[in-house]
């Protein structure tokens, strides 16, 4: 683990901060890429741990994935997924823990899957079982676990419990047009997560040619098919971005961001919302946000059931609002890198901030951060809370966090940044 003391500038922070690609939309053109019917570029790809993990799952299958002179991706399928009987190594990301395992399903082998210790308390079971109901060989009901021999069939529709993670329904739907006779899948269980997320799975699988219906907000039908190749530019990732406008946010500072998108599916778009909500003013330009921070925060109530990611900024940000700050509908997110509602509520706590667990959220009462004895927070190897450490530390001076370095997962130069830009 690599500790790391964290800045406090004790004035407002004024610059902007070029973010890197999104994560989620960087790994869904990688396997889109791998199960199209010819090459396709991919153009600022997110390098992180995760998308590397992606990257070296996908060869692992069979597929070729080069960088070019730009540094942009070039993705070459294969005529059929190879089996990867010496394993396929998750970490801690769901999207590979996910998304490949389907993709692995279409190979004529064993395929074994592991990942980081704590990876094995990830929720799978949704998607595992849904699919064995598609005819798919799976021995085990979490990491780590083998896929295959066995070619997915289509007969009835195949209904899962999607509530611990939309994933399970995208790295499903991802594959649908690949089954004979394509793939109907329903939920059953407590309402989805994070469903941006899946809109985003289906639509750039409309923009591939891949027709996709969904019947209700339950139901979604893939109609057997090709994934045309299809070159994509990735856009910044908006979670990420949200930790920095939070600097201008609890400083009553001016953050830019610049290619922030007009429309974008991604959940990390709705912090907008949220930082209105505490009393920030956003300021859209064609090809840019600025967010300027408010003299203080004000507490807020707020359902993050479809942008969960962003539970730990907006809690660092409850932490100096005035008032209560009721955080719901993030139940799931126990089941995320760590279970972030009580990791959350332990180092608010340390921080002499209270903080209440709830059954799908939080309660905090915000207060001024008053300069204390130094204190030193965990990040149980989860990047959401080292994200949560800097933006607190902002207002209070001699924090400290343990693992600095868990940062790596979706932005390796995270501290790089952010020191660029509340150190300016």
């Amino acid at each position: 683990m690599i500790p790391a003391a964290l800045p406090t500038p004790g004035v407002p922070v004024r610059g902007g901060v070029e973010v890197p690609g999104s994560k989620s939309e960087t790994n869904r053109a990688l396997v889109l890429a791998a199960l199209a019917d010819g090459p396709a570029t991919v153009v600022g790809a997110l390098v992180s741990r995760d998308s590397t993990l992606m990257i070296d799952a996908l060869r692992a299958l069979g597929v070729a994935i080069d960088a070019t002179d730009d540094g942009s991706l070039r993705v070459c399928p294969p005529p059929r997924f190879t089996a990867a009987p010496d394993g396929i190594d998750c970490g801690l990301a769901g999207t590979v823990m996910r998304f490949v395992p389907p993709l692995a399903a279409l190979a004529d082998g064993v395929t074994r899957f592991t990942g980081d210790p704590h990876a094995s308390l990830r929720p799978m079971a949704g998607l595992l079982d849904g699919l064995r109901q598609l005819g798919v060989c799976v021995d085990g009901d979490g990491l780590p676990f083998s896929i295959g021999p066995g070619t997915p069939r289509c007969g009835d529709e195949i209904v899962i419990d999607s509530s611990p993670s939309s994933q399970f329904l995208s790295g499903l739907i991802l594959i649908g047009c690949r089954i004979p006779g394509g793939l109907r899948i329903r939920h059953e269980g407590d309402s989805v997560p994070s469903r941006p997320h899946i809109a985003m799975t289906v639509e750039m699988l409309r923009s591939r040619g891949v027709d996709v219906i969904e019947h209700d907000s339950m139901a979604w039908e893939v109609r057997e098919g090709v994934v045309r190749a299809h070159d994509t530019v990735i856009e910044p990732d908006l979670t990420n971005a949200a930790a920095f406008l939070a600097a201008a946010a609890v400083t009553g500072g001016r953050v830019r961001v610049p290619r922030w998108p007009r429309h974008s599916l991604q959940p990390g778009a709705l912090f907008l919302d949220v930082a209105t909500g505490m009393g920030c003013e956003v300021i859209a330009e064609a090809d840019a946000v600025t967010l300027q921070g408010p003299r203080r925060l004000r507490g807020i109530e707020v359902d993050l059931h479809a942008a969960s990611e962003l539970t730990p900024v907006v809690a660092a940000l409850a932490a100096t609002a005035e008032g209560i700050t009721r955080i719901t509908g993030v139940a799931h997110i126990r089941g995320h890198e760590t279970d972030r509602l009580r990791a959350l509520a332990t180092e608010l706590n340390r921080l002499g901030v209270s903080a209440t667990e709830l059954p799908d959220g939080l309660e905090i009462e915000g207060s001024p951060l008053r300069e204390t004895d130094p204190v030193e927070l965990s990040t149980y190897a989860d990047h959401r809370m080292a994200h949560f450490a800097a933006v607190v530390a902002l207002t209070r001076t001699g924090v400290r966090v343990d693992d600095i370095g868990c940062v790596s997962k979706t932005m390796p130069d995270f501290m790089t940044r952010w020191t660029g830009l509340v150190d300016a």
